[in-house]
């Protein structure tokens, strides 16, 4: 374990790391826009043609994200069903948080299908999604930039464990500071779940349209992304309030690792199914559907079931549901759940993530490769995320998660990993 007072160990390979990874995921991200829409489709092969800049920029397609995320912004701001109090910081306070997540998605709904009436041209949106991502790409840089000088004059007390370091490099890619707020507007919290997941269902439906559009009606297949992936995202937001207690609101400071990710990759590589059929359609029978909707339905179940135990544990231990659970007692006060779901292995959560991966992968065939980035870069995203989890529990725990990791020894998947 780490001496108390020590400073935090550098992550994601340093400041060399971090700069590679900031050229490289927006590399990687447009890089899939290019192959998804060409005859081969190759994951790993070089994009048909490099685009011009005029292909990139577009004052449209600016406005556009710009008026997007202004939307979602004035939904957060909205009455919210409830507030929720977040983690105790360092200075003992605990910031509050508008749980109404769920109600934005519904209200963009509405005034989707109220655009849709009148004439918004949805079916436009998957011609525009290379201009979009470079915009999202931008604002990124530049909020990050913003988020990064706004924390040269926070208080110490405000600053996140790790993106400290002194090196402006990795310090600007991690985050400074924990918890970014204008009055109300917490800027983590909001663009964790708002405008990058309700974009990623739209531009979904947008290409579901699309194809209605070209092939006189959607696919079964098309049908079956767009409905596991709307479910997933109505969970998160229905389940907003548990995003509280994870490392990204509790531990990780708010620079261009998140908002990039948040702003730009969740959107435009997490509708990769979607982008694929639209160009690549594929035929799918009701017995292979049937099996595909099980698979999906078992990774939900255990997603949501090992979510669910773990934030009810949480909010009251003394629970009917969990009180009968076996616990580990840590020097904090806290316990460690070692039976139920989190007897299984350790992050039965990510396992049911990886399941639905697998679901939404399928209807796009077993021909290529491109489909299953998703489920390439969610499995290398949970295993680094785990090591993470692993290494700040042991730290925070000590020697009830030695005993724990040898009561539970399997981290994802049971007698593999």
């Amino acid at each position: 374990m780490a001496p108390q007072g020590s400073p935090a160990p550098l992550e994601f390979g340093g400041p060399l790391g971090a700069a590679a990874l900031m050229l490289l995921l927006p590399a990687t991200m447009f890089h899939l826009l290019l192959v998804v829409r060409s005859g081969p489709a190759r994951l790993l092969g070089p994009p048909p043609h490099l685009p011009g800049l005029d292909a990139l920029w577009s004052p449209r397609a600016l406005l556009l994200w710009l008026a997007w995320l202004g939307l979602q912004a004035a939904l957060y701001l909205l009455p919210a069903r409830k507030v929720a109090e977040g983690q105790e910081l360092k200075d003992k306070s605990r910031l509050q948080y508008p749980i109404n997540g769920f109600q934005a998605l519904v209200l963009t709904a509405v005034l989707v299908g109220l655009g849709v009436s009148v004439g918004l041209p949805l079916g436009a949106l998957p011609d525009m999604l290379l201009p979009l991502a470079f915009a999202a790409t931008l604002i990124a840089f530049i909020f990050s930039l913003l988020l990064y000088l706004k924390a040269q004059v926070a208080p110490a007390s405000a600053l996140a464990p790790g993106g400290n370091s002194g090196n402006p490099v990795y310090d600007f890619f991690l985050g400074r500071e924990l918890n970014p707020r204008v009055s109300f507007l917490d800027f983590k919290y909001f663009c964790e779940l708002r405008p990058g997941l309700i974009g990623w269902v739209l531009i979904n439906l947008a290409l579901l349209t699309q194809e209605a559009k070209l092939r006189g009606s959607p696919s079964l297949a098309m049908w079956l992304v767009n409905g596991f992936q709307l479910l997933y995202v109505g969970d998160a937001l229905w389940y907003e309030e548990a995003v509280l207690t994870t490392m990204d609101i509790t531990h990780d400071g708010f620079g261009f690792m998140l908002v990039f990710g948040d702003l730009a990759w969740v959107p435009f590589t997490y509708s990769l199914q979607a982008q694929f059929l639209l160009h690549h359609p594929q035929v799918l029978g009701l017995p292979m559907a049937s099996t595909i909707c099980l698979i999906n339905a078992i990774g939900y179940y255990i997603f949501r079931g090992a979510n669910s135990q773990k934030n009810t544990f949480r909010k009251n231990p003394s629970d009917p549901r969990v009180a009968d659970l076996e616990t580990i007692s840590t020097a904090t006060g806290r316990k460690l759940l070692v039976s139920g779901w989190w007897g299984m292995v350790r992050h039965p959560n990510y396992l049911g993530d990886l399941i639905m991966a697998l679901a939404w992968s399928l209807p796009c065939g077993v021909s290529h490769l491109l489909p299953y980035f998703y489920l390439l870069y969610f499995t290398a995203l949970l295993v680094h995320r785990e090591a993470r989890d692993e290494r700040q529990c042991l730290q925070k725990y000590g020697l009830a998660w030695q005993e724990y990791c040898r009561r539970v020894p399997y981290r994802i998947l049971p007698y593999v990993y």
